[in-house]
Parts: C-alpha cells; sequence; structure tokens
C-alpha cells in the first residue's frame, strides 16, 4: 500500500513536568493551539515522569529545574538511563552557571528561560524534535563565555579543600557539611576549579589535579 503523500505528520508527543499547576496549565494552553504537538501527559516532580514515562511515549519531556521529591537534573539523569535517547528540555527562572552546567552535564537536549516567547518555544520544541542541541540566548552567551575564558591562575586553599574531599570520594552534601558552606558554594568552587584546570567534570579535575601535583 503506498503512503499518502498529502497525509499530515505526526505531532510531536510532549510531556510537561513541573510542579505548579498554574505553569502546566499554561504551557499545555499553548501547546495545544498548534497542530504540530500533542500533550502526551503531565507530571508535577521528577519522580512522575521517571515511573510514567513509558506509559507516556513522549518524543519530547519539558522539564522544570528545581522540583520536590526529584529535582531535573537527577531526573535527567535517570530517564536517560531508560531511554539513552530521550530529548529533556529544560525550561526554568534558573539561568546561573551551575544550574546551567549541571544539566547539560546530565544530557539536557537543551535549556530554556520560562521569559522566552511562544515563537521561541515552538522553534525550540521543533528543533529538539529534529535531534538539535537547544539553549535560550541568554544561556548561550554563558556558555560560550565559559568556553572561551582563559584558564585562570593557581586554586585558591578553600578550592584546593572542596577538590581534595571530592577525591577522597565525597559528595557535595558531604564537602559542605565538613567545610560548613552550602551546596551552592560547593558548586561554585568546582566551576572555578573546573575552569582553572581546564576540565568539565570532578574525575577530571582529580585527574589533572594528580597530574599536577596539587595535593602534595
Amino acid at each position: 500500500m503506498t503512503a499518502n503523500p498529502d497525509a499530515s505528520p505526526r505531532p510531536v508527543r510532549i510531556v510537561i513536568v513541573d510542579d505548579h499547576p498554574v505553569v502546566r496549565d499554561g504551557l499545555r494552553s499553548v501547546l495545544e493551539r498548534n497542530p504540530d504537538f500533542e500533550v502526551a501527559g503531565e507530571a508535577e516532580n521528577g519522580e512522575e515522569i521517571v515511573a510514567r514515562y513509558g506509559q507516556f511515549a513522549p518524543d519530547i519531556v519539558l522539564m522544570d529545574l528545581r522540583m520536590p521529591r526529584l529535582g531535573g537534573v537527577a531526573a535527567i539523569k535517570r530517564l536517560l538511563a531508560l531511554d539513552p535517547d530521550a530529548r529533556i528540555l529544560v525550561l526554568t527562572t534558573y539561568d546561573n552557571d551551575s544550574d546551567v552546567v549541571d544539566a547539560l552535564a546530565a544530557g539536557a537536549t537543551g535549556y530554556l528561560l520560562k521569559d522566552i516567547s511562544r515563537e521561541e518555544l515552538t522553534r525550540a520544541l521543533h528543533a529538539a524534535a529534529a535531534g538539535q542541541s537547544v539553549l535560550s540566548p541568554a544561556v548561550t552567551s554563558r556558555v560560550l563565555g565559559r568556553m572561551r575564558k582563559p584558564t585562570r591562575g593557581p586554586l585558591s586553599q578553600r578550592e584546593l579543600e572542596v577538590l581534595r574531599l571530592i577525591a577522597d570520594g565525597a559528595t557535595n552534601r558531604q564537602v559542605a557539611a565538613t567545610l560548613f558552606i552550602s551546596q551552592a558554594t560547593v558548586k561554585t568552587h568546582l566551576l572555578h576549579v573546573y575552569e582553572k584546570l581546564g576540565v568539565n567534570d570532578r574525575a577530571a579535575a582529580v585527574s589533572e589535579a594528580h597530574k599536577r601535583n596539587l595535593f602534595s
């Protein structure tokens, strides 16, 4: 049987994941006005989308970053463990370096801010459906700025303390408790360490520190 060349392509199936019902309602309203998209379902936290991902069978997960029970970064990792081809777009109000880096490192397809226009969201979803990475303009500037920033001087004493604890196997929470600082501060120190050592993750930072004999 020959396929009908005039048949419309299947709409892109999207699941909305956000802990605020008003946000989910607003996104559903926007998406359902576009015949290119179909809202396959909603979830109010990362734990729910992980549990129901197979049931929804989405093409794209449009997900907030900070949610109760299971946040966006952890959910991204679990979803990709379930489906390595999962396409996950972060849609959040948070644009600090730590959140952006963590989400992209976890495997997010893109990172969008909630101040984008309806047209920008539509373009981003089409791009993600085509397998392209998507970043809000403000996020792109941050990422490019980090990539272009030259490796700076030696690690500070506090950065060395954080990295030494990481090398010993401590989590961010454990580092924060040991040094009496917040987990956000730990992440900031790690970002500075990555920049100065020219690496992108914890394991590479520890390896590079050993090569440079920073722990001696």
